[in-house]
């Protein structure tokens, strides 16, 4: 099926949806993190977050996205949703950069669980298993899945057990969604750069943000690109 198609076949949008949406998206692709309800109003000129919020409801009931409870930055993408406007945006530069097997379309993803210190993030014994996922449903290339432990990211929409898609990196932007090691420890927080040096946030006000002092053991593994509810692969 042409993808332009498969979007046509979708429910519906108004103007100001469709502009939400695809704020969604592109603050996904470029922190890693969908966008609160309070930016969404800043950006889109809305007089309050809680038209946001209407908008945003709008959204679910024609089941575009999905919306978790209990969280500032709850949105997800449908993944129906992202594969048809990934798809129609490829299909805009021409057929031939569209890959011909839909077998090349495909990731195989290992599952890093916890990490003993020191060694490197995607040494073997880290490496629980192996997945098999579309590319289609992530807006950058991810090298491996991390398992979230704990809800320091909670209200990024990030909880205990989720799979984070992360792209190996050695730099990042500020704002974005990082998995950092500092020390022995291997973390996942937005990094934030500052004059005095590197701080790493979390989206939970019950964790103390990580100042990283000059000369400390640190390094960026990667960039979030992409999250999946662990539930989704039972």
């Amino acid at each position: 099926m042409d993808p332009r198609d498969r979007l046509e076949d979708s429910p519906k949008l108004t103007p100001r949806q469709q502009q939400v949406l695809d704020l969604v998206q592109s603050a996904i692709e470029r922190t890693g993190a969908p966008p609160t309800r309070a930016e969404i109003a800043a950006e889109l000129g809305f007089k309050s977050a809680n038209a946001a919020e209407e908008h945003l409801q709008a959204l679910a009931r024609k089941g575009v996205i999905e919306l978790v409870g209990g969280t500032s930055r709850g949105i997800r993408l449908k993944s129906d949703t992202l594969r048809a406007l990934n798809e129609a945006r490829l299909s805009q530069y021409g057929k031939q950069f569209m890959l011909p097997l839909a077998s090349l379309a495909q990731l195989t993803l290992p599952l890093v669980g916890r990490v003993a210190a020191g060694s490197p993030i995607l040494a073997q014994e880290h490496i629980d298993q192996s997945y098999l996922m579309e590319a289609s449903l992530f807006p950058r290339k991810p090298d491996y899945l991390l398992k979230v432990r704990g809800m320091s990211m909670r209200d990024a929409g990030i909880m205990d057990g989720d799979l984070l898609a992360v792209q190996k990196a050695k730099d990042a932007k500020n704002g974005q969604i990082v998995v950092a090691r500092l020390g022995d420890d291997v973390t996942v927080k937005r990094l934030r750069r500052t004059k005095a040096g590197i701080e790493l946030i979390p989206e939970n006000p019950e964790f103390q943000t990580i100042v990283v002092p000059p000369g400390a053991d640190f390094e960026l593994e990667g960039i979030a690109v992409g999250l999946i509810r662990n539930t989704m692969l039972m």
